[in-house]
């Protein structure tokens, strides 16, 4: 089992006592991943696609996150070191606050935040639950983040205190209303099923209008749910897409230019030389020599 490869997993610091963490799992490979967490943080657990292991007193204890599930964990005698196995396919996202930063965001009578409360401040405190709706589009925005660097951390910021609040939300009319178009699971099935014909046909991409047929969304739905799931279009994410498998390509050293843009399905060369270039700011071939 390898460690999980550079550029998979991403810490960020979004200020003192609150951390966010990004995993991605695309390979065909069980990955690992480990980050030390004290006794002072909570630990909000998310896996959106795959299963991931957590490990806790040097592997005496395991549990299983599944797909679509959350778990939060605190525990105020002991560090909860994250020691993880990452299955393939898999996507994980971790928010991490201090006690202290969590108490100052809630006032003094939020009585359904159980923990809260004096009696139980010192108590630990370990709960499995379901990926609602409307924390799926929260969760899908932040492990699917394509926006300029200079505002990623603001971005991060928002989208983790949003997810803390759908977490304690306890009406759920409220996360219908926040996201109308995913009101049930199913439009939610339907939009990641786009994404994943959108992958399979790279090569030979549906019209949105035959996509929305088949997925059996209305072209408006499909395109705004689409957007919000995952930050872009339909077409821009099939060209990320496209263009991110084409530099794979480019790397391995056993396909030249033209055989790679006929693979990520242009019908000429310089087609894709200048789909690439207008992606990434070189040629293929000055990308190749490069490396």
């Amino acid at each position: 089992m390898e460690n999980i490869a550079k550029g998979a997993a991403e810490i960020t610091i979004i200020e003192d006592g609150f951390h966010l963490i990004r995993l991605k799992n695309d390979t065909a490979q069980k990955a690992s991943f480990s980050h030390h967490v004290d006794s002072n943080f909570l630990q909000f657990h998310y896996c959106l696609k795959g299963t991931i292991q957590l490990a806790f007193n040097e592997g005496g204890y395991k549990l299983d996150l599944k797909e679509q599930n959350s778990y939060l964990l605190y525990n105020p005698s002991r560090d909860l070191p994250i020691n993880l196995t990452i299955e393939p396919q898999t996507w994980f996202i971790s928010v991490l606050i201090s006690i202290k930063k969590f108490h100052s965001l809630f006032s003094p009578d939020a009585q359904h935040v159980s923990f809260l409360s004096p009696e139980n401040k010192d108590k630990k405190y370990y709960v499995d639950g379901k990926i609602s709706p409307s924390m799926a589009v929260a969760l899908h925005q932040l492990i699917n983040y394509n926006l300029n660097d200079t505002i990623k951390q603001l971005y991060f910021k928002g989208k983790s205190y949003e997810l803390l609040s759908l977490y304690f939300n306890t009406e759920e009319e409220a996360n219908i209303e926040a996201c109308p178009f995913l009101a049930d699971e199913e439009n939610m099935r339907k939009i990641k099923r786009a994404k994943e014909i959108i992958i399979e046909r790279m090569t030979d991409p549906p019209s949105l209008n035959d996509l929305s047929r088949e997925i059996g969304l209305s072209l408006k739905k499909l395109k705004e749910g689409f957007k919000e799931v995952y930050g872009d279009t339909v077409y821009g994410f099939a060209l990320d897409h496209k263009m991110d498998y084409a530099r794979q390509l480019l790397d391995s050293g056993q396909h030249n230019v033209n055989e790679v843009g006929l693979r990520v399905g242009y019908s000429t060369g310089s087609h894709f030389i200048s789909a690439f270039k207008k992606k990434y700011g070189t040629t293929p071939k000055k990308y190749i020599s490069g490396k």
